[in-house]
């Protein structure tokens, strides 16, 4: 019987060399891309894509960012999101303060008190909820609606807020105990149902409201609850409202792809902004009222003068890949402008809240 060890060994056969092979198939993947492409957009490409970007990113949600607002004080942010939570953070490196979770569905909209010290929310669970904006702790619940919120706005005094909803009716009550003062019933549509009411703003007076859906911005005295105003073209879905801080203007963000400005003094539209090419979602005003940022479904955030258009910039922080953003946000939600007016906070469907110069 003979022993294993007697047994010739098969010479192990050496490994090839893929080495050669692999460099040719990149060889012929530059020649290519020099053949079929521009050689200068996919260096400037590699560029972008490794150059660390000039903005701070806030990843501390899971879902979609639907609304964004800075603390009177600009030291902090509150955002909400389709994870169910508001997050307050510092906007100077995302240190996170706190995360409230006393919703039960997407939070779709977030505002501070004029004096920093609550935060109100409005969700997919149809509640409004007020809340301490240092520890989160509940206030109180307001429970009018009957439907998912889509805005809400505290009152310049801080006494009332105004919440819009799918329920079709925009809501004015104490934010101390919910005692409702007025309630705007918005028109039925072709099955009968009240179209829902998207969006919602206060004059800096405190005696007016402009509500926003579909059709028309609709301004309602407070005193009287009558309409008294009607602003666009009647052919649109309004998403966002803005009322200047001086109060002469009012700007429209609409599903036309554009924003209106019209002047309240006289009633007539001032300027149309169209460097959008899909829904205008998000309208913010600058402190001092000369410039607007507008945020898209086209993915950008843009900045221009707020009467003439002129100086436009498109951020595209949302929508390009570079190193650390590998996902492309489909839309711009929500854009908010520093009490100083040197920054800007946007949140995208890319799940992301982006801080950046306001150029």
């Amino acid at each position: 019987m003979s022993s294993i060890f007697e047994k010739k060994l098969t010479p192990r056969e050496r490994p090839r060399r893929r080495w050669p092979i692999v460099l040719g198939i990149i060889v012929v993947l530059l020649l290519l891309l020099a053949l079929f492409t521009d050689i200068g957009k996919d260096a400037a490409f590699i560029a972008h894509f490794v150059t660390p970007p000039n903005h701070f990113t806030y990843k501390g949600h899971s879902d979609y960012i639907s609304s964004v607002a800075w603390s009177p004080d600009g030291k902090r942010i509150a955002s909400a999101s389709g994870d169910h939570t508001v997050q307050v953070w510092n906007p100077a490196d995302g240190g996170n303060v706190l995360t409230y979770r006393g919703h039960t569905s997407d939070v779709l909209t977030v505002a501070w008190s004029p004096d920093g010290k609550q935060i109100a929310s409005g969700s997919l669970d149809n509640t409004v909820q007020i809340w301490n904006a240092s520890n989160g702790s509940l206030i109180y619940t307001y429970r009018g609606h009957s439907d998912a919120i889509f805005d809400v706005a505290w009152s310049p005094d801080g006494t009332r807020i105004a919440s819009a909803s799918n329920d079709g009716t925009v809501q004015v009550w104490k934010a101390t105990n919910g005692q409702r003062l007025l309630s705007i019933q918005g028109e039925t549509n072709a099955r009968g149902a009240p179209s829902p009411w998207n969006a919602v703003a206060w004059s800096p007076d405190g005696t007016r409201i402009v509500a926003g859906g579909n059709g028309n911005a609709e301004v309602f005295d407070i005193a009287t609850h009558k309409m008294i105003a009607s602003y666009g073209f009647n052919s649109a879905i309004v998403h966002a409202l803005a009322w200047s801080h001086n109060g002469r203007y009012i700007a429209v963000g609409s599903s036309a792809n554009r924003v209106e400005i019209w002047d309240t003094t006289n009633g007539k539209n001032v300027y149309n902004y169209l460097g959008h090419n899909a829904d205008v979602l998000s309208v913010a005003w600058s402190p001092d009222d000369k410039r607007i940022v507008s945020g898209s479904s086209d993915g950008t955030a843009q900045i221009w003068d707020a009467l003439t258009g002129a100086s436009a910039y498109t951020y595209r922080g949302h929508l390009d890949y570079y190193w650390g953003h590998f996902i492309s946000g489909a839309t711009v939600n929500t854009v908010a402008w520093s009490p100083d007016g040197k920054q800007i906070a946007s949140g995208s469907t890319d799940d992301t809240v982006q801080v950046w110069a306001a150029k």
